[in-house]
């Protein structure tokens, strides 16, 4: 899949474009209640309260459990250094933070979609259930600087801690802060 550029696929716009260095979040089909979902669907600069609804832990919270966690960071650890470079990444118990630089002509759309995709079939089988596992759309920002990226990957990284989840950040199982610890 080839990058778009700037484009939307509903209400949230996007940036796709090679060697790009990319903050994304998505979150599980039940992270947030439809009503929440949209009004911040229909207001700008809602990401301060999307962060404190999903921190809130919502929803049935499936990314608790550590073969769905375990799962999710092998498929995000998997095409590093071929379509990405993992630069950062956090499982939350309801959403997922990751901090990428994209090579070659891969795309963020497709990226995410084959994580998205993969994931979702095998944790629906090894929970026993079946339907929607991720929220549709996800959330993505380009990084700008040095400093913006650095800022990001420590957010990313601390929100376990942010959330009330852990003490300090290289404490939490499926993080790359637990690399970091020196």
């Amino acid at each position: 899949m080839q990058p778009k550029g700037w484009h939307s696929r509903g209400y949230l716009p996007h940036f796709d474009s090679t060697e790009t260095v990319q903050f994304v979040t998505f979150r599980l089909a039940d992270s947030l209640p439809a009503h929440i979902a949209k009004a911040l669907q229909d207001r700008d600069h809602v990401l301060p309260r999307l962060e404190r609804e999903l921190d809130a832990g919502l929803g049935a919270c499936w990314l608790k459990r550590p073969d769905i966690a375990s799962m999710v960071e092998d498929a995000l650890i998997h095409f590093d250094g071929a379509r990405y470079r993992l630069l950062g990444w956090c499982i939350m118990p309801n959403h997922v933070h990751v901090v990428i630089e994209i090579v070659d002509e891969h795309s963020l759309t497709g990226i995410v979609g084959s994580w998205k995709s993969f994931t979702a079939k095998r944790a629906n089988s090894q929970i026993g259930r079946s339907g929607p596992f991720w929220h549709p759309d996800y959330f993505d920002r380009f990084m700008r600087d040095e400093g913006h990226l650095a800022r990001t990957v420590v957010y990313a990284e601390h929100n376990p801690v942010k959330a009330g989840l852990v003490a300090e950040a290289f404490n939490w199982r499926w993080s790359s802060a637990r690399f970091r610890k020196t």
